[in-house]
């Protein structure tokens, strides 16, 4: 079955944004099944606009600043 993004619900979702990059923190469920954690990176490119980009390794100032989305996230994975 392939991938269909109107059966995936997104249930909570928060940014934190930096100078260069933004992480969103999501919570979905995809056709009512598990709900699971979703981090997402996205950099400003040249002209300001952002671009996902692979989350791959994080700062501390990054980590500190998502640790209280991540949090609350967690209230919406029950």
């Amino acid at each position: 079955m392939p991938y269909n993004q109107q059966l995936d619900e997104c249930l909570f979702t928060k940014a934190w944004e930096g100078e260069a990059t933004r992480l969103t923190v999501s919570v979905y469920s995809y056709n009512k099944g598990p709900k699971k954690l979703q981090i997402v990176r996205e950099n400003k490119d040249t002209e300001g606009n952002f671009r996902f980009t692979r989350l791959g390794r994080i700062s501390k100032e990054e980590l500190e600043a998502i640790l209280p989305l991540i949090k609350e996230a967690q209230g919406n994975l029950e």
